[in-house]
């Protein structure tokens, strides 16, 4: 029992996936954190720049 622990603890085989899925998960974490914080931001600001579009349309009216 002791030499197939030390041997299952040994291995390696599988290590760089479960890396790369925790650095993925980490991308998309930020990701959404990012985009949560921005959301309201980003929304006041093309409100503001659709009313500057609109008043400066009217001028052509």
């Amino acid at each position: 029992m002791r030499k197939f622990l030390r041997r299952f603890a040994s291995n390696e085989a599988g290590a760089v996936t479960v890396d790369w899925v925790v650095l993925t998960a980490a991308v998309v974490a930020l990701t959404g954190i990012v985009a949560y914080a921005t959301r309201n931001s980003a929304a006041d600001l093309l409100g503001t720049v659709g009313t500057a579009v609109e008043e400066e349309a009217s001028i052509f009216d």
